[in-house]
């Protein structure tokens, strides 16, 4: 118990130390073809110009702090700082990377899915066999709900606050110990008992931080795997721990939004092509909404738009994003325009954004190991791990936290 406390501090306290310094990088989005402020003033803007256009795209796949050690003239304060996020990205350890746990796939669940519900279920199993009841919060169609009911042999609440959601999981969950009840989790009072089971698979944002802090009041068992650290209700993420406090780690909802960039030829839903391509759509749509008198701050282009659909191109995010905002469809010319510029602007963009990106795996264990440093801190034992590879899901770090007995 003591190893696994320490090692939480003591993570978290190297992760503030990279962190907190690099705010200045964090809070500011490249968005023009200029060096944004940071680069200037932390002398990197000359360095990251020059760099090769075959360099830059392994950099952008492997990640620039892989790179650094390898690259003639780059700034000694970047070597630096690459070296200490690449160690604070290898901090939480992998689970058994095999799971005990298999289960026959139904139609309804891919394969990915099917693999983070066995991982998640062999990860918990030693605090679902003491509890008295699972509660499953964000539960969705239910569907580790039902398994943990079912595998677990205990009684299991699926919270979820879409009413579709909550019907389609009683339908399924019918002849089980499985039951799913209409709740905001965010707005509604969530009460725990000791003896509950508090579990998030991928509970976003500020719910992630809520299920920490009401489990830790009844106090129960709880396991969370953090998703989409950007969905918060205000403009900023206040730390939950006294160190992180002390250290002033607060987080806009701009920075918290990198944490879902991760550096892999070949990502989970699309390649890096399709996904740098994508980034150049939504750039030449800020710049079209901008030139139609849209005050709009970087990110916000996607308004009312599902992210996937930048990978339609401009022409079609043009006319929804207009649309949203009840302005004249684009003309052929304005595409044209915003097409031409936009990609030469964005050459330069993608220089800029690499000491940013390479800063997102360690903001989002920064923002885990706070979560589990304010969970010490009221007395629970955590661990911090990977409970998932990356090949079925990049957002797969785990807390496992025991609640104090007696």
């Amino acid at each position: 118990m003591e190893a696994a406390s320490r090692f939480v501090s003591e993570s978290l306290a190297r992760a503030l130390a990279l962190v907190v310094p690099a705010l200045d990088i964090l809070r500011e989005r490249p968005d023009s073809k200029e060096p944004p402020d940071f680069c200037e003033a932390r002398g990197y803007a000359a360095f990251l110009r020059a760099l090769a256009d075959d360099e830059l795209a392994r950099c952008e796949a492997e990640g620039l702090a892989a790179r650094l050690p390898m690259l003639a003239g780059a700034p000694p304060s970047l070597v630096e700082l690459g070296r200490a996020a690449r160690e604070v990205s290898a901090l939480p350890e992998r689970l058994a990377a095999t799971p005990g746990t298999r289960l026959d796939r139904p139609r309804s669940i891919s394969e990915r899915k099917t693999r983070q519900l066995e991982a998640l279920l062999d990860a918990v199993e030693p605090m679902a066999r003491r509890a008295r009841r699972i509660v499953d919060v964000g539960a969705g169609r239910g569907h580790f709900t039902r398994l943990a009911a079912a595998m677990f042999d205990r009684d299991a609440v699926g919270i979820e606050r879409e009413p579709q959601r909550v019907e389609a999981a009683s339908i399924l969950g019918r002849g089980t110990r499985a039951r799913f009840v209409v709740l905001d989790a965010l707005r509604d009072s969530i009460v725990f008992s000791p003896d509950d089971l508090a579990v998030g698979l991928h509970a976003c944002g500020s719910l992630g931080d809520r299920l920490v802090l009401e489990a830790s009041r009844a106090p129960c068992d709880v396991a969370l795997v953090s998703c989409c650290l950007q969905k918060i209700d205000g403009p900023s993420r206040e730390p939950l721990s006294a160190a992180a406090q002390a250290a002033g780690l607060v987080l806009p909802r701009e920075a918290l939004g990198l944490s879902n960039l991760t550096s892999r030829l070949v990502g989970v839903e699309a390649s890096l092509a399709e996904m740098l391509a994508a980034r150049k759509h939504r750039h030449a749509l800020a710049r079209l909404l901008r030139a139609r008198g849209v005050a709009i701050a970087p990110g916000e282009e996607m308004r009312g738009i599902n992210r996937r659909r930048a990978r339609e191109g401009l022409g079609e995010l043009a006319a929804r994003a207009l649309a949203l905002r009840g302005l004249a469809p684009a003309t052929a010319a304005e595409i044209r325009e915003h097409e031409a510029e936009g990609a030469i602007e964005f050459d330069r963009i993608r220089r800029w954004t690499l000491p940013r990106a390479m800063l997102a795996r360690p903001l989002e264990i920064t923002v885990v190991l706070d979560r589990a440093a304010a969970l010490e801190e009221r007395g629970y034992t955590a661990r911090v791990a990977e409970v998932f590879a990356a090949e079925a899901t990049p957002r797969n770090l785990a807390i496992l936290g025991e609640a104090p007995r007696g």
